[in-house]
């Protein structure tokens, strides 16, 4: 399944200035505790973790539980060191992964 994601990182910062990244996956999360009309459980069906990496240094990573909403919204801060890609990588039940990424370019 294919999911929608945004991000929003500024396109240009200048060098040692604090950013604000922010992101969010279109996703049921289903926490699997409800069941359907026929009394059956519905299969848990959430995004389990959420990793960020700017030029392939790890600057964020989360563990997501049941808790979380529908359409995990995500927001952080990291400091702009130099030009390069911010990566987005999503995991979570049954398989599903979605990755993203953004350019930024540092003055």
């Amino acid at each position: 399944m294919a999911a929608r994601t945004l991000v929003n990182v500024p396109p240009k910062a200048k060098r040692g200035e604090v950013i604000q990244i922010r992101t969010l996956i279109s996703h049921a999360m289903e926490n699997g505790f409800r069941h359907d009309n026929m009394g059956k459980p519905i299969p848990r069906d959430i995004i389990t973790s959420f990793v960020c990496s700017y030029n392939g240094e790890t600057i964020f990573d989360a563990t997501l539980h049941p808790a979380v909403s529908a359409n995990p919204f995500l927001t952080f801060h990291t400091v702009a060191t130099e030009s390069g890609t911010i990566d987005f990588k999503w995991i979570g039940d049954n398989g599903f992964s979605q990755e993203a990424s953004a350019k930024i370019t540092v003055e």
